[in-house]
């Protein structure tokens, strides 16, 4: 499968504001699918170079880029899934653990965005918000793409023994898993909240 994705443009060039409609509309209707909905295939190499590209154009105030990805795919996946297993045993709810591992071992291709703080003048609040911009972006380009997707966080991403078997180092943490491939049947949509009720004008 090949997408029609326009090659980065080069630092200083200009980028003109302009309407973009189908932006718009995907927005109107774009919608998470089920973890476990999705199945082969998922992302190519290529695919997702330009997926992971795609998600760091994000806001990133002072361009620290406070944030790296983990690729999480095939066997090696797999063998993250069967750790996780096995810390989960030593819990006491380890059954309900290991059943939530089945949205990890489902989808062909999983990203976890693990954020990290960059120490200088950026306040460490909007390095975090940075790395959610990434799972969002990285989130909305795959759907894009054609494919479903889901930004889960479960037990395994605050779980301090399954943070350092995924190879995180101390103070990073998981922002979110990104996990993509095939919807088997296509999300419904749910309720969503009332923007109007949510919202306050500011009067002096």
């Amino acid at each position: 499968m090949t997408h029609d994705i326009p090659a980065a443009p080069a630092f200083g060039d200009a980028l003109p504001v302009s309407p973009a409609p189908g932006v718009l509309a995907f927005l109107a209707r774009r919608r998470s699918a089920s973890a476990l909905s999705l199945g082969a295939r998922g992302p190519s190499d290529e695919e997702l170079a330009d997926l992971l590209t795609l998600a760091a154009r994000v806001p990133d105030h002072g361009k620290l880029a406070p944030w790296r990805f983990i690729v999480l795919r095939g066997e090696d996946k797999a063998a993250f899934a069967a750790r996780l297993e096995v810390l989960a045993a030593d819990h006491a709810d380890g059954p309900k653990l290991v059943a939530k591992l089945g949205k990890l071992k489902t989808p062909p291709l999983g990203v976890a965005v693990v954020s990290r703080t960059v120490d200088g003048e950026i306040p460490a609040w909007e390095q975090l918000l940075s790395a959610g911009a990434v799972c969002t972006t990285l989130l909305y380009a795959a759907t894009a793409m054609g494919y479903g997707a889901n930004w889960i966080t479960d037990w395994y991403a605050y779980d301090p023994q399954a943070r350092a078997a995924l190879g995180l180092d101390e103070g990073e943490q998981v922002a979110g898993f990104v996990f993509m491939g095939t919807t088997a049947e296509p999300p419904q949509e749910r309720v969503r909240p009332d923007a109007a009720a949510l919202t306050t004008v500011w009067k002096d």
